[in-house]
């Protein structure tokens, strides 16, 4: 610790600062001092080699007084430093590229001081305005607002499914995702014929199954409805249809009623022409005014000879006929439209009521123990379709070996396929697509029975095989079904419709396909 000689026992404070031109130590130049401790070169200017006053220090790294500084440049017009020679050069080209200078962040709307040494790292690391992208969109945003780009602006931000079918999707395909989503809700496709369930679609398929008989008989009344309707409509068409003919059978009256008056002026040259010309545009009501005018005229001229009253009230019934046939013929036309639309409603529900039966029926006809009796009826017509090539295969009635089981069927060839094409009925094992088909093991493995039933219950006929598990009839299919696969020559012709046998009874034959489900697990 130093004290001055003029102020003994008055410590002088020192203040570290930078080379700026305020004072930053309290020592005055012409004033000697005494130091407790050798004071270090560090402390000392490098010109004057006393106590630095007002430090400043040169791009080489020496500290020099303020007043010496200046008096280096005094000297020189450029000032070097006494030291090592260098260039001394002024303060204000070192704040320039000082490291510790504060500057400003280059991010709009950062008002934050940044020292030039951190500079960088605050533009890539720090800085709440910098850009950065989207992990989501890739789009470039502003740090600060990154948040709230991507829970409320980014359409590619997943997002769970506002049903909670726990399902995430991207934001922009929530609306086609909520078209499909099982947890939305949803009216039954019978809605329009009067069924009022509503419940999430996963379960609406359920529904449908439940109520099947429910909604025929929706479909039922609402055909019925339709078709006193349209009943209705004919028997209103029907009576309309009666008063036209009413109406044109008047008309052809009064067609000759004017021919009538026509030949009671035959001798007038010129009005005989008029009255043709007026009965053949009899529904122009304009034109049957200049007439009136004409007649008018000609009664002016001869109203000594002719009467022309009855002709003047026949001419005007005849335009209020005509005024009312106009009428019931644009009634007729909106009656017509009508039932043109009624037609169309009754087709489309005759068509969906065809649907819901053949569907009803399929339904109640399919097995889910993995048996299927398969009535083939019409025998020999299918045959004789077969030997002539229209149809050589029939298919059976689709099966399951559960609920959530194999889709099956069985195929026939009556008059035989492969080797036994003329001479055997060919008999096949077909692998289908089904619904729960991805949760099934693959290929099919279980044993399969193909069967030929006696109907007089003495003696079946049947093969039995095991599928080979590299065979792509076994694989889970990629279409409708798999290749189908058998025995070419189950039952030879002569057997089969030999009359002794009784495989054959009127004209129907019954085949039959049983799967072996020892281990197989159920779904």
């Amino acid at each position: 610790m130093a004290y001055s000689e003029e102020h003994k026992g008055m410590p002088c404070g020192f203040i570290r600062q930078n080379s700026g031109n305020s004072i930053s130590l309290d020592f005055e130049p012409s004033i000697e001092y005494q130091f407790v401790e050798r004071l270090e070169e560090r402390y000392k200017c490098a010109f004057c080699h006393s106590v630095l006053h007002n430090p400043h220090q040169t791009g080489c790294g020496h500290r020099f007084c303020q007043h010496c500084i200046l008096s280096l440049r005094e000297l020189n017009t450029v000032p070097i430093c006494p030291v090592d020679k260098e260039v001394i050069k002024s303060q204000e080209d070192h704040l320039q590229q000082c490291l510790f200078q504060p500057v400003q962040c280059s991010n709009e709307k950062c008002r934050e001081p940044v020292l030039r040494k951190d500079l960088k790292e605050h533009l890539s690391a720090s800085c709440q305005f910098r850009k950065e992208k989207c992990l989501y969109c890739k789009k470039d945003v502003v740090v600060i607002n990154l948040q709230n780009h991507e829970e409320n602006l980014c359409p590619e931000y997943p997002v769970f499914c506002p049903n909670n079918c726990a399902k995430i999707i991207l934001k922009t395909e929530v609306d086609e995702h909520l078209a499909v989503c099982p947890e939305a809700e949803q009216d039954c496709p019978f809605k329009h014929y009067g069924c009022a369930v509503t419940d999430k679609r996963r379960n609406l398929q359920q529904h449908e199954h439940s109520a099947l008989r429910e909604h025929m008989r929706l479909v039922l009344e609402k055909n019925v409805q339709l078709e006193e309707q349209i009943s209705d409509l004919h028997k209103s068409l029907e009576q309309k249809e009666s008063k036209i003919q009413q109406l044109a059978e008047t008309i052809k009256k009064l067609e000759k009623e004017f021919k009538q008056f026509a030949q009671l002026f035959g001798k007038n040259g010129s009005f005989l022409p008029n009255i043709q010309v007026f009965a053949s545009h009899i529904d122009k009501s304009a034109w049957l005014e200049a007439q009136v005018h004409q007649l008018l005229q000609m009664v002016n001229q001869q109203q000594n000879k002719f009467d022309l009253r009855p002709l003047m009230e026949a001419v005007d019934t005849v335009k209020q006929k005509i005024t009312l046939l106009e009428n019931n013929d644009q009634r007729l036309a909106v009656l017509e439209e009508e039932t043109n639309k009624h037609d169309t409603h009754i087709n489309i529900h005759k068509a969906q009521l065809s649907k819901n039966e053949e569907r009803f029926k399929l339904l109640e006809g399919t097995c889910y123990n993995g048996k299927l009796i398969w009535k083939v009826t019409d025998y020999k017509m299918k045959k004789r379709e077969a030997v002539d090539g229209h149809t050589v295969s029939i298919f059976s009635q689709s099966f399951y070996t559960s609920r959530c089981g194999y889709r099956l069927c069985a195929r026939a060839y009556l008059n035989g396929d492969g080797s036994g094409r003329g001479s055997h009925l060919s008999l096949y094992f077909v692998v289908m697509r089904g619904e729960f088909d991805s949760l099934l093991q693959w290929p099919f493995r279980q044993r399969v029975t193909l069967m030929l039933l006696d109907q007089s219950g003495k003696k079946n006929i049947m093969e039995t095989f095991k599928p080979d598990p590299n065979s792509s009839s076994f694989k889970r299919p990629d279409g409708e079904m798999n290749i189908a696969s058998g025995c070419p020559r189950f039952v030879a012709h002569s057997v089969l419709e030999n009359a002794k046998n009784a495989y054959i009874k009127d004209d129907t034959l019954f085949l039959k396909v049983a799967v072996d489900l020892t281990d197989l697990e159920d779904l």
